[in-house]
């Protein structure tokens, strides 16, 4: 298992998330710093993946900037997503090079990382054949027997990731304590036949997103196969401070300091 920090980031607009990544990103391609994993909470934020269709948000940007909340494109894999309050988003940056260069496997270890908080939150999850993300029997939600069985299928996660050079960025969204209603802005994934809901929805109640994100690492150390041992809460710094922050610490498991030591 390859050493890895995990921080959580507080709650964040995407726009300055998505510009941290992809410098993050840059230097992790370059060795100049370790695998890592980012645990935030959006700002309401509509994001575009590269096969996202117009049609799919269905209000205009000046509308949506009415309703205080963004649109964004990205370079992610997947169709329109919506991020908020309440939502728990998880973006690895790690080098899956050399034993670990298959996407599917790892989109399945994501989904994995979900499939157990929901547990913990006493509901059954999977994964469906041909549907993107996570999924739960809306009507029996402490019982999942594939979706052949489901009464009600309903999606509480979603995935969308991008690979380059074999290192990963973007990542995961799992539905905590999100207000639903803002999914109405949208058609979730180009998904029209089965709605979306979160863990409070179907339980009553969901713990809350830094409640979850700081006790997230013994779980994306088993199902992502890193060497973490805590989450570290940076989210008092301001975005600087906390680029900063984040490079000094992963050059420390760099892999050049690794050869080093």
């Amino acid at each position: 298992m390859r050493r890895a920090r995990a921080y959580y980031l507080g709650r964040r607009r995407y726009a300055s998330i998505h510009a941290l990544q992809l410098r993050l990103l840059e230097a992790r391609r370059e060795g100049s710093v370790g695998d890592l994993v980012l645990l935030v909470e959006h700002e309401p934020v509509i994001t575009l993946g590269r096969s996202a269709k117009v049609g799919n948000v269905l209000l205009s940007r000046d509308a949506l900037a009415s309703r205080g909340v963004d649109l964004e494109e990205t370079g992610r894999g997947g169709d329109v997503t919506y991020h908020g309050p309440g939502q728990l988003v998880c973006y690895p940056i790690v080098d899956l090079k050399p034993d670990r260069c298959d996407l599917r496997v790892y989109v399945r270890q994501l989904c994995e990382v979900m499939i157990r908080i929901a547990r913990d939150h006493h509901v059954e999850a999977g994964t469906v054949d041909g549907l993107v993300g996570v999924w739960v029997d809306a009507d029996k939600p402490d019982e999942w027997a594939t979706a052949a069985w489901a009464r009600r299928l309903a999606k509480i996660g979603a995935v969308g990731v991008r690979v380059s050079r074999w290192v990963t960025m973007h990542g995961f969204a799992l539905n905590l304590d999100v207000d639903l209603r803002d999914f109405g802005l949208i058609v979730p994934c180009g998904i029209r036949e089965h709605p979306v809901s979160s863990l409070a929805d179907l339980t009553g109640r969901a713990r809350g997103v830094r409640d979850v994100a700081m006790s997230l690492a013994p779980h994306l150390a088993d199902c992502l196969a890193l060497d973490i041992d805590e989450v570290r809460d940076v989210s008092s710094l301001d975005d600087r401070s906390l680029e900063d922050r984040l490079r000094r610490e992963l050059a420390t498991i760099a892999p050049a300091a690794e050869v080093s030591l």
